[in-house]
């Protein structure tokens, strides 16, 4: 497991409010943490550097897409040692948005979005063409109640 960084209480606040919104110019951000802009770059560069900081993503309401269904996928893998394969041709599948590896009943629990139902038939006998997958267990989301990005300060509602 990798060692926690050598991060402090500025580099926290920085990445806490651009977690809420990553569009947040750098001059906003440094009144509120109490810094320079330049100084709030140079720490985003640092945290790019790191690998703490990856990309700034978009939060997409894809149903305004015309994608109405999400749903989570539970795979079964013939053998855990075929994982590797399995993901690369996963990753080949453009409505599988998540995947993830993991304990329990599931070898890789993934997530897809896709537009109406016929397009989730299409999706699910793509997937379970995939060579190494046993079998997969579907769950249609019903509501996202709760998407939101850890709170990395303490205290913080």
């Amino acid at each position: 497991m990798d060692k926690i960084l050598d991060i402090d209480n500025i580099d926290l606040k920085i990445i806490s409010l651009l977690n809420e919104d990553a569009k947040t110019p750098y001059t906003e951000i440094a009144k509120k943490v109490f810094v320079s802009s330049g100084t709030v770059h140079v720490r985003m560069r640092k945290l790019e550097d790191m690998g703490i900081v990856k990309s700034a993503t978009l939060n997409i309401d894809f149903s305004k897409l015309g994608y109405d269904i999400s749903a989570f996928l539970g795979i079964y893998l013939e053998k855990s040692s075929l994982y590797d394969n399995v993901i690369e041709r996963l990753k080949e599948i453009a409505e599988v948005i998540n995947a993830y590896y993991t304990t329990g009943n599931y070898s890789i629990f993934a997530k897809i979005i896709c537009k109406d139902t016929n397009h989730l038939r299409d999706v699910l006998n793509k997937i379970q063409k995939v060579e190494g997958i046993d079998r997969t267990e579907t769950l249609i989301v019903l509501e996202e109640s709760i998407n939101r990005p850890i709170q990395l300060l303490e205290g913080k509602k």
